[in-house]
């Protein structure tokens, strides 16, 4: 079963500094048809104006993961933390018995990013967070996984949930495949480009809420980025 969300038809939000669409009931947009996705409750897209952001605010038993799509943000929190993550790169705050953060776009020019979150598997415990560098060109025409909490994953951001988070650029014309557990709930959004998943077409921040499927077949209409939440 794949059930597309069209960007048109997402909520959103506009605060001038922030535009932002959300996947999912998120602030003061809520639809009881779209509360969450399995074990992920959030896929935000947001748009950050330049020298602006998110100032500190408290978090606690969520795991969330920030995929830079154009610019950066710069983070800081109350364990010490700070850092920069640029476009195509990510970030994961496994916010444990709590943390409180800021999100600051430093840059003369927009960011663009997705915020993913995703319930923990293990409430409490000691925050965490991190960043890493993911060049596209080591994921050209495959997925490469993100982030993760699910074993032999050893080398993605590790996140305290049984969940991954994929990404992969496709040139168009090409197909990629990724192997689903069909219990497993996905959700994936096409960052840039079309692309058909299963012959549904996602168009450029369309989504496709997933489930019942053994594997998922994506073929680039025009050259694409997609992203993938693999979630309990």
């Amino acid at each position: 079963m794949i059930d597309k969300r069209s960007f048109a038809s997402l909520g959103g939000a506009d605060h001038g500094w922030l535009k932002a669409k959300h996947h999912f009931s998120f602030a003061n947009y809520h639809d009881p048809k779209r509360m969450g996705w399995g074990s992920l409750r959030v896929w935000n897209d947001d748009e950050i104006a330049p020298q602006s952001g998110f100032p500190p605010h408290p978090h606690a038993d969520m795991e969330i993961i920030t995929y830079v799509r154009r610019g950066a943000i710069t983070h800081k929190d109350s364990m010490g933390n700070e850092g920069r993550t640029g476009a195509g790169d990510v970030q994961v705050m496994s916010a444990g018995s709590g943390i409180r953060h800021a999100e600051y776009n430093l840059e003369n020019d927009a960011t663009t990013l997705f915020q993913i979150w995703i319930e923990t598997d293990k409430p409490g415990g000691q925050p965490n967070w991190g960043a890493k560098p993911f060049p596209k060109g080591d994921r050209a025409g495959k997925f490469v996984t993100l982030a993760s909490g699910l074993p032999g994953d050893e080398d993605a951001l590790p996140i305290r949930t049984a969940a991954r988070v994929a990404g992969a650029t496709i040139k168009a014309g090409e197909t990629t495949e990724y192997a689903l557990d069909a219990s497993r709930h996905a959700y994936l959004v096409s960052a840039l480009g079309s692309v058909e998943v299963n012959g549904v077409r996602l168009d450029a921040r369309d989504g496709a809420a997933i489930t019942g499927e053994t594997a998922l077949r994506i073929t680039a209409l025009e050259d694409a980025e997609v992203v993938l939440v693999d979630a309990a």
